[in-house]
């Protein structure tokens, strides 16, 4: 690409996934003139101010960056604006743009989403996926609308699912898929071809925003949907249930391919395998690969096992 035709790129975003796309801007021909994310959180145990991973990103490049509370003011509309953006970069930011702000650059926005949309507009698609048991799901990069995740589709590129795939699995494998699209679209725009086809009305499903209360395990749920679960919640928030009054969180499991106890209520600890103890689900059977006792480090569910007589016991 010659240097007439980069683009001057501004960019929204803040989590890991961002900072991924971010980062492969720079490294291309295009010219990174500014950056919005979050405000710094409170995180950890002595509840730290922290800075997101887009703004790291940020201060290493030594890029103008702003943090705006809201972007409903005008405020960031005015700093957009005197960055001269041909176009604003949208991944993974987590706050509402006004159509305004949208319009703003001369070629206007788009947005790196992490699944094949219409299907999983909204904020954690990536969970959304592996909890219904999809075997596909993708980057799509869209021209950006006010409404959420409804623009035009501009590219869009597959990805399997694995059985195996946790949510950290599949972020990163989308997060470097989302990459590649993304300078794929920058370098159709600044040639100037790039037209955006309307979503279809059919398909459309919502990924709403994971909860802590989700991921309390229901042992009434059958083995595959709980094992789904415990994929789709790690890293964050982890699948847990309770053992004696205390807390276990379970970071892999997987169906028990043996025979299970239907007559035995679900939750209770029906047999002990040599990779950890297996619990009767409302349908089928989990075994519990990799736990973690409150304050302990997380180890094998043979290793728990083999320090606790589990046999009949009843987590839930």
């Amino acid at each position: 690409m010659s240097a007439v035709s980069a683009l001057r790129v501004a960019f929204a975003g803040t989590p890991e996934f961002a900072r991924v796309a971010l980062q492969a801007i720079l490294a291309s021909a295009h010219c990174v003139v500014g950056v919005f994310t979050q405000p710094d959180r409170r995180r950890g145990r002595g509840q730290k101010l922290c800075a997101s991973p887009v703004k790291e990103a940020a201060l290493e490049a030594q890029l103008a960056l702003s943090q705006p509370a809201t972007m409903q003011d005008g405020a960031a509309l005015g700093e957009l604006c005197a960055w001269r953006a041909d176009v604003l970069v949208v991944v993974a930011y987590g706050l509402i743009l006004p159509q305004a702000v949208l319009d703003a650059p001369r070629l206007g926005s788009i947005n790196v989403h992490a699944s094949l949309l219409p299907r999983w507009r909204g904020a954690a698609p990536i969970q959304r996926a592996i909890l219904a048991g999809d075997r596909q799901s993708g980057i799509t990069l869209m021209r950006m609308q006010a409404t959420l995740d409804t623009g035009p589709i501009l590219l869009q590129h597959p990805w399997a699912i694995q059985p195996t795939d946790t949510a950290g699995t599949l972020h990163d494998a989308l997060a470097l898929l989302g990459r590649r699209t993304l300078l794929e679209g920058l370098d159709h725009l600044a040639a100037g071809r790039m037209d955006g086809i309307p979503q279809p009305q059919a398909g459309v499903t919502y990924a709403a925003k994971i909860t802590k209360a989700e991921a309390r395990i229901d042992w009434r749920l059958s083995a595959s949907d709980i094992e789904r679960r415990v994929r789709a919640f790690n890293p964050q928030p982890i699948a847990e249930t309770v053992l004696a009054e205390s807390r276990l969180r379970i970071f892999a499991g997987r169906v028990y391919e043996g025979s299970d106890n239907p007559a035995a209520a679900p939750g209770s600890v029906i047999a002990v395998h040599a990779a950890g103890p297996v619990v009767q689900c409302g349908e089928g059977a989990l075994i519990l690969s990799q736990v973690q006792r409150p304050g302990r480090k997380v180890v094998r569910g043979s290793e728990f096992a083999a320090g606790a007589d589990l046999l009949g016991r009843l987590l839930g």
